[in-house]
Parts: structure tokens; C-alpha cells; sequence
């Protein structure tokens, strides 16, 4: 990280973590934000659901969550991004305060309740998207909605022509009830709507299913077997946590989804479960307290074929996700692999 990247972040730490998050993303679309560009090389270059990546380090949904900032992003050194979550209708989300810095565990919490712009304003952002770059879109429900699992097809159908792939997201621990979702019957029929929805458009999207890292191992196995039923082309593991356990920050006690560093273990555990249960039948992607190109490779030796990170360029910076993939490719050609799918899965017994 530069020495202005550094002063930059600390500037930020000072104010309300809502207005810096704002601020950052200003930041991004007035040119302020150093972008370094692709981070490519054949060692690093992948594939995922059909989608070809330049590197497999993705940003995780919830930092752009209006598609306003995708062609800085695209040259920020992600190998994919994924927007949103979008709703139908705009949402204000939940009461301010709603987001939580918390600096000695280097994580956060949130409530945000899927605030954002709707899928009419984020759809005519995506259609002026980069023509180069990997985008994905995160679909969610409306908090008032009569029919949430039809939400998700429905802003499918009105975004789907301008993405790479999208994601269901069953997941997160604050619009009431959503969870729920997360049921196999539930689940399954939600599905099968979107993608129903899907192979109506012009050309196929991926879909991906996020879950949480909260599940019991019945609830692991529900999740493999609805994935493999429905054919759905990926799985994110994992969302925020509402486990609270080893924080130290005086903000522990806030309601919300806990992501960062404290996430790291358990949401491992849960890919590498999955990885176990679905056997390279469904490629998993890898979300969950990454700071450092170590533990991006270590989410990979567990089963995933690519990883997600968003909390920790709060402590790291943007500059954060092209370090990640560069050390990255350093770390595959020291264990002799020549590609980041020889290394998925080579230790999941690790955290099985």
C-alpha cells in the first residue's frame, strides 16, 4: 500500500464508517482512487461456471451497491465484481446507524436491510457497463415484498442482458425472514423460478447461490442437494455471520452481519464441507474474512475455484484485491501448481 493510500484510509477512519463508505466510492468515479489495472498471467487465469477470469480474487457484493462505480472497479485488479444487492424497488434500508467499524478485530457489522437504487436505476448503469471485466449482480427481495422469491427472477429479468452471471442471495441476516429461504423446499422452488427466468433470456447467465455461514451440517447437506437437483452453476460460501464469539471491539454487541477477519475459520469450514459434499460437481466460490494472499490460497486448497473479499480493503485498501492476486500467483508456483484449478481442493481434509 503507497504512503497516500495509507494517509487516505486513515482520513477515512476518522468519519461516521456510512459517509466513508459513500466518500470511497466518490472517490472511485471522480478518478481520485489509483486503479492499477488487470493482474494477469497464465498461472493465474481461470475459469468458473464457464466464465474466464484473469485472476480468480473477485470483490464481494455489498461495496457497489448500485453499479455506480464498475469501470474503475474493473481496472482496480479483481479477476471479477459483483454488484448490488438489488431489489425491485428502490429501498431505503434500515435506520442509520447501520454500519460498524470494528478496528480491533479488523471486521465490520452491518444492518444495511438491502438498501439501494432498484433494479430499474442499477439496470441503466449495467447497460453502460465496461465491455471488458467480469460483473455479476446480486439479487435480493424487497422487506415489504408479498412474494420474495419471485423478487429475485424479477430483477433478473430486467438486468440479466447486461450481466456475466447473478446471484441469489438467501443469505443475509437482516431483512426479516430471508433466511428462512435457505430451506430445502423453500429453496429449491425459489431456484427454479430464476432460473426458469434465465433460460428465457437472450443468452444464459450463470446463476450463483450465496449462503450463510451459520448452517448445521444438515443444513450443509440440504444446500448440496438442492444445488445439485436444481443445477445451479456455483455456490458463494459464505455471507456475514451472526456469531459474535472472540471480538474484543466495543462495537460487539450491534445487530448485524459480522464480516472480516474473525469470519475466516468458520466460513472455511463450510466451504470445505460443501467442497466435500459436491466433489468438483459445483465450483464454490470463497468469501469470508481474506486479508492476505494466504488466506485466498488457503480458501482454495479448501474447494474453491475463486474468492470474494469487500471488509478487509476497509483496513487494506483498494490497492488490496491486485497484492492479493499477485502474492497469489507467487504462492501456486512454489507448491508447483500451473494453474489455480490444480490447487482447489488439494487440502480439504485441513478443515473437514
Amino acid at each position: 500500500m503507497k504512503l497516500t493510500e495509507k494517509l487516505a484510509l486513515k482520513a477515512l477512519h476518522k468519519l461516521d464508517p456510512e459517509v466513508a463508505h459513500g466518500l470511497s466510492i466518490k472517490a472511485l468515479t471522480s478518478g481520485l482512487a489509483p486503479c492499477p489495472g488487470p493482474v494477469r498471467s497464465p498461472r493465474l487465469k481461470c475459469d468458473i461456471a464457464g466464465i474466464t477470469l484473469d485472476n480468480p480474487v473477485g470483490l464481494a457484493a455489498g461495496f457497489d451497491k448500485n453499479a455506480e462505480a464498475l469501470a474503475p472497479l474493473s481496472q482496480a485488479g479483481f479477476g471479477f465484481i459483483e454488484v448490488g444487492a438489488a431489489t425491485p424497488r428502490p429501498q431505503p434500508g434500515n435506520p442509520k446507524p447501520r454500519l460498524f467499524r470494528l478496528s480491533e478485530d479488523r471486521a465490520a457489522i452491518n444492518r444495511f436491510g438491502f438498501n439501494n437504487d432498484g433494479m430499474e436505476v442499477i439496470a441503466e448503469r449495467l447497460a453502460k457497463r465496461p465491455k471488458t471485466g467480469v460483473i455479476g449482480l446480486n439479487l435480493g427481495a424487497n422487506k415489504d415484498s408479498d412474494d420474495r422469491a419471485a423478487d429475485f427472477a424479477r430483477v433478473l429479468a430486467r438486468c440479466g442482458a447486461f450481466l456475466d452471471f447473478a446471484t441469489v442471495n438467501v443469505s443475509s441476516p437482516n431483512t426479516e425472514k430471508l433466511r428462512d429461504l435457505q430451506g430445502k423446499a423453500a429453496l429449491s422452488a425459489l431456484l427454479n423460478g430464476v432460473i426458469e427466468t434465465r433460460d428465457s433470456l437472450d443468452r444464459r447467465v450463470p446463476i450463483f447461490l450465496k449462503i450463510a455461514p451459520d448452517l448445521d451440517r444438515a443444513g450443509i447437506e440440504d444446500i448440496a442437494a438442492v444445488a445439485l437437483d436444481t443445477g445451479i452453476d456455483g455456490v458463494i460460501a459464505t455471507n456475514t455471520t451472526l456469531s459474535r464469539e472472540g471480538l474484543h471491539s466495543p462495537h460487539r454487541a450491534e445487530a448485524g452481519g459480522l464480516s472480516g477477519a474473525p469470519l475466516f475459520e468458520a466460513s472455511t469450514r463450510v466451504l470445505a464441507q460443501l467442497s466435500d459434499l459436491l466433489r468438483d460437481q459445483v465450483p464454490l466460490i470463497g468469501v469470508g474474512g481474506i486479508g492476505n494472499a494466504e488466506q485466498a490460497y488457503a480458501k482454495i486448497c479448501a474447494g474453491a475455484s475463486a474468492v470474494q473479499l469487500y471488509t478487509a480493503m476497509v483496513y487494506g485498501g483498494l490497492s488490496l484485491a491486485a497484492e492479493i492476486a499477485q502474492e497469489l500467483d507467487h504462492l501456486l508456483a512454489c507448491d508447483g501448481f500451473d494453474c489455480v484449478a490444480a490447487a482447489v481442493g488439494t487440502k480439504r481434509g485441513d478443515w473437514l
